[in-house]
């Protein structure tokens, strides 16, 4: 696969995240669920240069596992590489999140708000890496 779209599918990664996590959007509901304060939220802002990049290594190396996978798979087109995708995130994704709901006790909804957006994002990479 082109390191410009595992670049590509990690920057994707990473902007999908602060949309969805915008207050605008799931990022006030999250915040609330997650019990997350405004004055951690405040303390957050400070290191947030340092989380991006971080998150954006992160993503960049899932993009590139995943253009493994979709090679392995023989993913060529949007299609199969999205119908990979959902099978990584309904095989694994989910079911690990799911624990935050059965053994943390956080809200049904905090799960949805999570694993959508993982869903999401592994959809969106495999789409870009086919390209």
């Amino acid at each position: 696969m082109s390191p410009i779209l595992i670049l590509a599918s990690g920057i994707a990664g990473v902007l999908i995240g602060m949309a969805w996590y915008n207050p605008k959007v799931f990022g006030t509901a999250w915040m609330r669920m997650a019990n997350i304060t405004p004055e951690q939220a405040e303390k957050g802002q400070k290191r947030m240069p340092l989380m991006a990049f971080i998150g954006f290594l992160a993503a960049t190396f899932m993009a590139w596992v995943l253009s493994v996978v979709l090679q392995t798979f023989g993913a060529y087109d949007w299609l199969s590489a999205a119908d990979v995708a959902f099978w990584i995130w309904a095989g694994f994704v989910a079911p690990i999140l799911l624990g935050s709901f059965l053994w943390e006790t956080k809200p049904f909804t905090l799960y949805l708000i999570n694993a959508s957006y993982w869903l999401v994002t592994l959809l969106a990479m495999s789409v870009i890496l086919v390209q």
